[in-house]
């Protein structure tokens, strides 16, 4: 918790000075969802784990209100309409599931969706999401997975899936990073020395 809460200040931080620009439909998928993980991965006896995946949810919600509030990327595709109807849609289906796992598995799958437009964004600005961030929150989710107090498929599909999608989008955007500085740095004109 303390992990996630140092990741997520600086964060907040840098949402209202309009350093970081996140995805709304992303926070409002990620934040509903993680919110509902929480409660199926504490109905499945996770324990302590499930406390910082529920904490983790009203920071969440509290990102997506900011990205609303301060319109930050208002760049909105159709691809993150299908996303983000998708990810709501199958909300229903969470609610049918009567056994934990069915709920986890259908919770992470919309979580993932949740990574669409973000990642898309990212694609194209690749700067506009500080890697460290992403990076605290693999940490966090390796120690949700520590502090688990029962293993199974349940309890540690969703925060093992959410350190893969955090390390997928760091890969990616650090990839895309490379070539945005290297042909920045090769459009500069170079001074001539008398």
């Amino acid at each position: 918790m303390a992990l996630t809460f140092a990741a997520f200040v600086p964060y907040i931080r840098s949402i209202l000075v309009g350093a970081t620009r996140p995805h709304v439909f992303s926070w409002v998928v990620w934040g509903t969802n993680t919110c509902i993980a929480f409660y199926a991965t504490l109905s499945a006896q996770g324990g302590a784990g499930a406390w910082a995946v529920g904490f983790s949810g009203a920071i969440t919600l509290l990102v997506a209100a900011l990205a609303y509030a301060k319109r930050a990327d208002i760049t909105i595709t159709r691809t993150d309409w299908l996303f983000l109807i998708a990810g709501l849609a199958a909300l229903p289906l969470w609610f049918m599931a009567s056994d934990p796992l069915w709920a986890i598995v259908i919770v992470t799958a919309i979580e993932l969706l949740g990574f669409g437009p973000t990642a898309r964004k990212s694609w194209h600005r690749p700067y506009s999401e500080p890697m460290g961030f992403l990076g605290i929150l693999i940490l966090r989710n390796a120690l949700v997975i520590a502090a688990l107090e029962r293993y199974s498929t349940a309890t540690l599909l969703f925060p093992a899936a959410m350190a893969v999608a955090c390390l997928a989008l760091v890969v990616m955007m650090a990839w895309r990073r490379q070539p945005i500085t290297m042909k920045a740095t090769q459009t500069k004109p170079c001074r001539e020395t008398a």
